[in-house]
């Protein structure tokens, strides 16, 4: 009986000493899973670049026009020149750097970017999407003042850009950096831009002619620095 009462102590204590080897990994487990559950949006993170590596990641249609700079103590890439030796087939942006290896259909992008030049009322910035090819594509022009062909979401479908909306909002444009946000849904059409306010929409239109493609950064015809890009599947 002496025996198996000794048996039975040295059981338990050495269950209590695994249970306190143990339990901090425990600790560790029950600390990090909801922390993980409660920020799903990190996992849907599919790429970001704040340009610190270089452009490697871009495919800049007119490489010519682009570099890699760096802006208020940070990497950027930046157009340069308001002219480009890219002529799009039709009527659209001269100015256009695409993610390399990246096609989505719905995404969010989020990225700063600085106007360097004022060059009046058309004076942009333009986020490319859904971009199948050359004649293909949506973007949207944030131009300083709106018309027709400025300040709109435009589609480029075998034809000279159409404006999808009519925009009555200027874009206010200055010398500092801003920050923009474009929410694309193919599910539901919506495509929503957003400037410096990150809450309500600049601009938004429905729309379903294309649900899949490229997504990139650039300006009809002005000068413009981006950096901190980060896009979201959805």
């Amino acid at each position: 009986m002496e025996t198996i009462n000794r048996k039975q102590t040295a059981a338990r204590v050495a269950f209590g000493v695994l249970a306190i080897v143990l339990c901090p990994v425990a600790v560790l487990v029950t600390l990090a899973a909801p922390a993980r559950a409660n920020n799903p949006a990190a996992d849907s993170i599919v790429f970001s670049d704040d340009f610190e590596n270089g452009t490697e990641q871009w495919e800049m249609l007119d490489p010519k026009t682009w570099k890699h700079s760096k802006r208020d103590g940070s990497m950027s890439i930046e157009i340069t020149d308001r002219q480009s030796e890219y002529k799009p087939p039709v009527r659209s942006p001269l100015h256009v750097a695409l993610i390399k290896g990246l096609k989505l259909g719905s995404f969010e992008i989020t990225f700063r970017v600085k106007s360097t030049k004022d060059t009046g009322n058309h004076r942009d910035c333009c986020v490319f999407f859904n971009y199948q090819d050359d004649q293909h594509f949506y973007y949207v022009h944030l131009g300083a003042r709106p018309d027709p062909h400025s300040g709109q979401i435009m589609i480029v479908n075998e034809a000279p850009r159409l404006a999808l909306t009519t925009n009555e909002k200027t874009t206010p444009w200055d010398d500092q950096w801003h920050d923009v946000k474009l929410v694309r849904d193919v599910d539901t059409g919506e495509i929503s831009i957003y400037f410096d306010d990150m809450e309500s929409p600049h601009m938004s239109v429905i729309d379903k002619t294309f649900t899949d493609g490229r997504i990139g950064l650039g300006s009809f015809d002005d000068l413009n620095a981006f950096d901190n890009v980060v896009v979201k599947a959805k």
